[in-house]
């Protein structure tokens, strides 16, 4: 367990030791947030969520791998700033300073990603944060190459994949969350050629698919791996409906968009899964952010898109509008940064330390250089295509293997047949909310 320690008017719940840097000490990663120098803080690779106080100005910056809320409680003397991964930490440390009747979820706020957030605790009233953005990939800097384009993107994901084993036991088991869908099949082909390269057991690693009763998954997830004469690796995860609760997947991400909520919901059924039969397991990987890195969502589905606003704004499915933008929420921030909690938050309340290399800045960086608009001339089904394309053709030039390509398929959707579904989830989105508001009245 990690220590709490009290700075003054600053209470740090973030535990050091979950954060993923994979080029420098946390030390040094600290002194970058803590510069408020925007161009140290985007030298950390990896994922994490950082703070760092100096007098009365307190700096937070994270990745979206990683969560980071805090609270400005008052009292007599001045503020006091709690910050934390979660709203529940955040919670009972009020009510162990004696403030829990301050605590509503509203009044928590998410450090969005990508910004240096900058707070200055000077009395009452405290001004609002500042935001400098710390990561600004350039727009269409690749040629329309797809070969070349697959060779970049699937390039930087083993790099950052390579980092990571270097960091970790090499003889710690390694669990990908995997569906047999394009993302976690090119994370899972990935780690296996790089164990092979480097001359590691390739049974270190294994594919852990859910099953609810059924599901097109568990086919997929094997068709997959058969195809590669891989099959050995495969785990499916066979859980009831009765063990899988949407106000769990609530309870777990503190947050009530159904997607996310259902996509969580079946990731918590997952990893009790997982932990069940492997009380020592430590390591899980997964494919988050795949879709949002090419733009792989049914833009006809979300009345507040088109395409043009996709193709045109910078990395819109990662981080939302933007915090300058009038719908920009406080206690949630927008995008991915927001919903990457459907991923970490099931991992980490089960005792997993995650890892999310499509989530990464210098993977995203790469994505962000596709020239979309010359490669599907603003045609729906060409952009929904092309993630496939420049994934399957970058997986096969660095290892050589021909990735199955399957339809595009949500995880909370594959898990379990349409009739389960119908019968865990509700179709209200009111349900949702209100469920949200019950657990945190």
């Amino acid at each position: 367990m990690h220590t709490v320690t009290t700075v003054e008017r600053l209470v740090d719940l973030i535990d050091p030791d979950a954060n993923v840097i994979l080029n420098m000490t946390n030390e040094e990663a600290a002194a970058a947030v803590a510069s408020g120098d925007a161009e140290r803080v985007h030298e950390i690779d990896g994922q994490f969520a950082i703070i760092q106080k100096q007098g009365n100005v307190v700096r937070l910056a994270r990745s979206i791998g990683r969560p980071m809320r805090y609270f400005l409680a008052k009292q007599a003397e001045g503020p006091l700033l709690i910050v934390a991964e979660r709203m529940e930490e955040i919670r009972q440390q009020l009510e162990r300073e004696g403030y829990g009747d301050q605590f509503h979820p509203s009044y928590t706020r998410m450090v969005p990603a990508h910004y240096v957030v900058e707070i200055r605790l000077l009395g009452c009233p405290d001004p609002n944060p500042t935001y400098t953005r710390y990561f600004t990939p350039e727009k269409n800097r690749l040629g329309a190459d797809v070969d070349e384009i697959g060779q970049a993107y699937m390039g930087a994901l083993t790099n950052e994949c390579s980092a990571w084993l270097d960091r970790i036991d090499s003889k710690e088991p390694i669990g990908v969350l995997f569906s047999g869908g394009i993302d976690s099949g090119a994370v899972f082909l990935t780690l296996y050629h790089l164990l092979l390269a480097r001359g590691d057991a390739p049974t270190r690693l294994k594919a852990f698919t859910l099953s609810v009763e059924g599901g097109d998954d568990a086919q997929q997830a094997k068709d997959f791996l058969d195809q590669l004469d891989l099959g050995m690796f495969l785990e499916v995860i066979e859980v009831t409906r009765a063990q899988v609760d949407f106000r769990e997947g609530i309870r777990v991400i503190e947050d009530y968009k159904p997607l996310d909520v259902q996509s969580a919901t079946m990731a918590v059924a997952l990893c009790k899964g997982i932990r069940e039969r492997y009380p020592d397991w430590k390591y899980i990987v997964d494919g988050d952010g795949g879709d949002e890195n090419l733009k792989d969502y049914p833009i006809e589905e979300n009345s507040e898109l088109t395409i043009r606003s996709v193709l045109n704004n910078m990395m819109l499915y990662q981080e939302g509008w933007g915090v300058d933008a009038i719908k920009h929420s406080l206690v949630f921030s927008g995008g991915q940064s927001r919903g990457h909690v459907r991923s970490y938050a099931p991992g980490r309340v089960l005792g997993f330390q995650g890892f999310s290399p499509f989530a990464l800045p210098s993977v995203i960086g790469v994505a962000e250089g596709i020239p979309f608009i010359e490669l599907t001339d603003w045609d729906h089904q060409r952009l929904y295509a092309l993630k496939g394309e420049v994934t399957r053709r970058g997986i096969e030039q660095i290892t050589g293997m021909t990735m199955p390509i399957f339809e595009k398929r949500r995880f909370q959707r594959g898990a379990v047949d349409a009739t389960g579904f119908d019968s865990i989830f509700p179709k209200d989105e009111a349900t949702y909310r209100d469920a949200f508001a019950e657990i945190f009245a």
